[in-house]
């Protein structure tokens, strides 16, 4: 049974905005593109191509921005921690350069779209640190800031950070942004609706075929198009190929009352462990987002923990309050460090893919939906090639961050299955139920569920996540209710039902 727990488990931005309620798919439909996934790169694409006159329908497994995108932090950055060091030095000063111009134009997007729309999620330039608290962590930025100034980048090098503890320097990046990233999607999905276009909710795809037409399926009804878009975070209907790309990181998120206004300046350091800072102000009450403590989902650790330790690094080091809302959320990371953006393999003619967005989707989804958008209306846009969905993961090109972690399980054989019963309120195990792998939980009030344990997108074992009371894939990142309804994909099919333990 996890202690307690300060703050809200949820997301402050869901909490935040008001529900949307666009109905579900009931019916066979025909429109030119159909994207699947309600997130940024989604409905950024859907907003794009039908502007650029296409019709659209936007398929959402659950509610608009309830993945990924509504649990983020709000950052609209080019700067990436130490991207660009990084970048160059496994892909060349020219890739560098391209993942930063994308990231930029992203910004600008984001921008226009807000003014253009009438988007009220509060937008605002902010600059954005890389900073470091070490010697070694000093000599990190310094590098950073004047790679990425010779790359035209915003960038300086700076030793005053407005920061209420004592740090070396930092990379600062100039004219960057935040937003409600919630009420942004949100916004998104009031501007594609309409005039031939549709967002669905509560209507998970549970397949789709190449061909003309193109064909998503979902439960109740099939969308026909020209075109489909895959954007879900890790994609579904691969056969795994992009599980052998990419793998499923989960970070966690605390957010404490603060009483001091917003800055103009959002953080990340270079030194570990990790910690990225924001200051935002949501319907009157000011707060300070302190996010970090990331692993692989792989990796079995305690949830717990991992917020208790942020919540003392806000109270202890940036003067916060009570923790108000904790919450986590999973990143698909690339092994190459760079996003996987175009065709779902070359067999495919009309299927298209976003994925592997290294935990700055606000930014690489905006930039991944308007490659796509170029692609689909036969304009050249830079970045296909350098985020080319179909290119080979070279050994020398893997990025540090993805082999130093510990790899995921093969499929089948993550997480141990006891027989014993025993459960206490609160807790989830998994167990051999009459020779069944069987996720069983049982609530605080003393009420049993049980579903299959077995993942339904590729068969791994799912495992009980006490922190924020879900059942989780540790092999590519799929999460469930404790009723088994899948939360977050690849997964698109719900845990069977599972025989309780006697």
């Amino acid at each position: 049974m996890t202690e307690h727990l300060a703050g809200r488990p949820g997301s402050l931005w869901v909490a935040s905005s008001a529900p949307t309620g666009y109905a579900a798919l009931r019916e066979g439909i025909d429109v030119d593109v159909a994207v699947i996934g309600g997130g940024i790169a989604g409905l950024t694409a859907a907003l794009a191509l039908k502007r650029a006159g296409q019709t659209v329908a936007v398929l959402e497994a659950a509610r608009v921005g309830a993945g990924v995108t509504g649990n983020t932090t709000g950052k609209v950055t080019s700067l990436h921690r130490l991207a660009y060091t990084e970048l160059a030095a496994h892909h060349g000063y020219a890739a560098a350069r391209l993942y930063g111009q994308a990231n930029e134009a992203a910004i600008e997007h984001v921008a226009g779209t807000v003014a253009d729309e009438g988007i009220d999620c509060g937008f605002r330039r902010v600059s954005n640190y890389t900073y470091a608290e070490s010697d070694p962590a000093l000599a990190l930025v310094r590098e950073e800031a004047a790679l990425a100034g010779r790359l035209g980048l915003p960038a300086s090098f700076t030793t005053e950070v407005p920061l209420p503890f004592d740090v070396r320097g930092a990379v600062r990046f100039d004219n960057q942004a935040q937003i409600h990233a919630l009420r942004y999607v949100q916004g998104l999905a009031r501007a594609v609706d309409g005039d031939g276009s549709f967002v669905f909710e509560e209507s998970p795809a549970t397949g789709f075929r190449d061909g003309s037409p193109a064909v998503v399926d979902t439960g109740r009804g099939s969308v026909r198009a020209k075109e489909i878009i895959v954007a879900t975070n890790m994609p579904f209907g691969d056969n795994g190929i992009f599980a052998g790309r990419c793998y499923p990181h989960r970070s966690y998120i605390v957010a404490a009352r603060s009483g001091l206004p917003p800055q103009d300046a959002t953080f990340v350091s270079v030194d570990e462990p990790m910690r990225s800072i924001l200051t935002v102000n949501v319907e009157g009450v000011s707060y300070v987002l302190a996010g970090g403590e990331g692993h692989p989902a792989s990796e079995q650790v305690d949830s717990a923990e991992r917020y208790r330790r942020l919540d003392a690094f806000a109270r202890d080091r940036l003067g916060a309050g009570e923790i108000a809302f904790r919450w986590s959320t999973q990143d698909a990371m690339p092994a190459d460090g760079l996003p996987f953006v175009g065709r779902l393999s070359p067999d495919f003619r009309h299927v298209h893919v976003v994925t592997g967005l290294r935990k700055w989707g606000l930014t690489n989804g905006t930039a991944a939906a308007l490659i796509l958008r170029d692609t689909l209306c036969g304009t050249h846009n830079p970045g296909a090639a350098l985020f080319d969905s179909t290119r080979a993961v070279r050994e020398e090109d893997t990025m540090p961050a993805a082999t130093e972690e510990a790899p995921a399980p093969p499929a089948g054989q993550a997480g141990s299955v006891p027989v014993r019963p025993d459960l206490v309120p609160g807790e989830g195990r998994v167990m051999d139920v009459g020779g069944v792998k069987t996720a069983v939980y049982l609530s605080p009030a003393g009420e049993v569920s049980a579903v299959s344990a077995v993942c339904t997108h590729l068969g791994c074992t799912v495992e009980f996540n006490p922190a924020d009371v879900t059942w989780d894939c540790p092999c590519h990142g799929s999460r469930f209710s404790t009723d088994g309804t899948v939360i977050q994909g690849p997964a698109t099919r719900n845990l069977d039902p599972g025989q309780a333990p006697a």
